[in-house]
Parts: C-alpha cells; structure tokens; sequence
C-alpha cells in the first residue's frame, strides 16, 4: 500500500532532520541499500560463473558434434568471463564504498583517526655520497637514459 501525500512528505521531513542531526548515522543508513545491492550482484556474479563453468564443460561431456562443443565452450567462456568481470567490478566498488565510508568517518571525528600519509618514492630518494652521482630528473628518451647508464657504469667501473 503506497503513502499518501502527507504521509510522503512527514517521511521527508523527518529524513532530513535526521541528516541535519546526525550526518555520520544517515550516511550509514544510506549504505545499506548500495550495500546490499553490491552483494547481490556478487552472488549473482559467482552463480553465473558456475554456470559458464557448466556451459563449458557439457559440451566436452556431452560428445555431441565438433560445432556443438565449440559453440558451447565460447558460449561457456564468454558467460564465465562476463560474469568474472562484473563480480570483480562490484567487489572493486565495495571497497571504494568502504573506504569511502571510512574516509567521512574520519572527516566527523576532524581527521584523528590516528594514521597519516607519508609522502615516499622516487621523488624523496636521495643520491648515495661517494659515488659521484646527481639526482637527475627523469625526463628524457629511454635511449637517453640507457645511454646515460652505460656511461655510469664504464665510468664506476676504470673503463
């Protein structure tokens, strides 16, 4: 039985005053929904597998003509890699939703979660004293570069 107009509207109201109350609770209310459908879309995903599994190996069972296994192992491969496909999206969007989840979470308790970025890679390394090496951008050919590296190592090593 759908709501009638006012009770519509009471519903609305009331969801955002629960918003503007508490945002951490709603945003979690509002998770359930997405994740539910991703877990859906999971289990369909992996019963679709099984099923392209089944394809695949019924034709080779089956020993039925040449055409009809080849048509039934591309058919079964084709589901099964759909189906890998999309499960994987979804579990990819699983996690993003997480962390997203965990990133605003972090945003309400003002950001002291207790855990920090530290900037690292090849930008922070520095160049080993002693070995009369610079730090160089790494911009340039591949050619360039290789050339320079040869030149390194017959210079390090008395050529």
């Amino acid at each position: 039985m759908p709501l009638s107009d006012e009770e519509q509207r009471l519903l609305e109201q009331m969801e955002r005053a629960l918003v503007e109350e508490d945002p951490k609770f709603a945003s979690t209310l509002r998770g359930t929904r997405f994740a539910r459908a991703t877990r859906f879309r999971l289990v369909v995903s992996g019963v679709a597998f099984v099923v392209g599994v089944v394809l695949l190996m019924s034709g080779v069972v089956l020993g039925a003509g040449a055409a009809v296994q080849a048509v039934l192992g591309v058919v079964g491969f084709v589901v099964m890699l759909a189906s890998a496909t999309l499960g994987l999206n979804a579990w990819h969007h699983r996690q993003a939703s997480s962390e997203q989840e965990d990133r605003e979470a972090a945003d309400a308790d003002g950001g002291q979660s207790g855990l920090s970025l530290i900037q690292g890679g090849k930008d922070s390394r520095k160049a080993k004293p002693g070995k009369g090496r610079t730090k160089r951008s790494s911009g340039g050919s591949f050619m360039q570069r290789m050339e320079d590296r040869w030149q390194r190592r017959r210079g390090d090593n008395g050529y």
